[in-house]
C-alpha cells in the first residue's frame, strides 16, 4: 500500500509540473517596447526675409577718349529684402538691395591735365531672381537680374557728369541657417553697369565714353519672417 501511495504521488507531481510547462510554452512572450525613432524636420526655406550685407568691390573703368583702363575698388554696405518658394529640393526667389559704395579709381594719363581723371560709383542696387538647392539648412544658389548705379566722372577744371545706369548682373553664393529665424550668407555678383557719355563737360572729344565694371564680394545676415 504504501509503496503505491508513492508511485501514485510521483505521477501526480509530474503531471503537474509537466502541465505547468505546457502552460508557459503556450502563453506568448511579452512584448519588447522600444521607443520611436526622432527625425528633425528639413529647414523650409519659404517665406519673406531682410537683412544688412556689407563687402568689398574691385573693377575697371575705360575712357574711350584717352583711351584708358585703370582699376577701381572699394567697400559697400546696405541692405536686402527677399522672398523665397521652396519646391522640393529647389528653392525659388526675388531679391532687392541697395547699397552705399565707395568704388572709385583714377587715371593719370596724358590727357587728365596735371591731375587725375577720376570714376566713382556712390550707390549700387539691384533686383534678382535667385534658384538655390536646399540641402537641409545649406542652400548654395545661382542669382542675375538688374543693377543700377552711378557713374560718377570728374576731370581737372571740368564739371564732370553723375549719372544713373541700368546694367545687369549675375553671380552665385551659399546661405545658411543659423539659430531661431537668422541666416547668413556669402555670395558674388558680378556688375556691368554699361557706359556713360562723358564729351566736352570732361575735357574730352565727342563720343567720349565710360564704363564701370565691378566684381563684388558680400556677407549678409537676414531675418526670416
Amino acid at each position: 500500500m504504501k509503496r503505491f501511495l508513492l508511485a501514485y504521488a510521483g505521477v501526480a507531481i509530474a503531471a503537474s509540473i509537466g502541465a505547468a510547462s505546457a502552460a508557459d510554452m503556450s502563453r506568448p512572450p511579452p512584448p519588447i517596447v522600444t521607443k520611436a525613432p526622432y527625425y528633425a524636420p528639413y529647414y523650409n526655406w519659404t517665406g519673406l526675409y531682410a537683412g544688412i550685407n556689407g563687402g568689398f568691390g574691385w573693377g575697371s573703368s575705360n575712357w574711350s577718349g584717352l583711351p584708358s583702363t585703370f582699376d577701381v575698388n572699394g567697400g559697400l554696405f546696405g541692405g536686402q529684402l527677399g522672398y523665397n518658394w521652396q519646391f522640393g529640393q529647389f528653392v525659388y526667389g526675388l531679391e532687392a538691395d541697395a547699397d552705399w559704395t565707395d568704388l572709385r579709381g583714377s587715371s593719370n594719363v596724358f590727357g587728365c591735365g596735371l591731375a587725375a581723371c577720376r570714376t566713382r560709383n556712390d550707390f549700387l542696387a539691384t533686383a534678382r531672381g535667385r534658384i538655390g538647392f536646399a540641402a537641409d539648412r545649406w542652400m548654395p544658389y545661382l542669382t542675375g537680374g538688374l543693377a543700377v548705379g552711378n557713374i560718377r566722372t570728374t576731370t581737372p577744371g571740368f564739371a564732370g557728369i553723375d549719372q544713373t545706369n541700368a546694367g545687369w548682373t549675375v553671380g552665385g553664393g551659399l546661405e545658411v541657417a543659423l539659430v531661431g529665424n537668422w541666416t547668413a550668407k556669402a555670395e558674388y555678383l558680378y556688375v556691368d553697369l554699361g557706359t556713360a557719355g562723358c564729351g566736352a563737360v570732361c575735357g574730352m572729344p565727342f563720343g567720349n565714353n565710360v564704363s564701370l565694371t565691378t566684381n563684388v564680394v558680400r556677407g549678409g545676415i537676414n531675418y526670416r519672417f
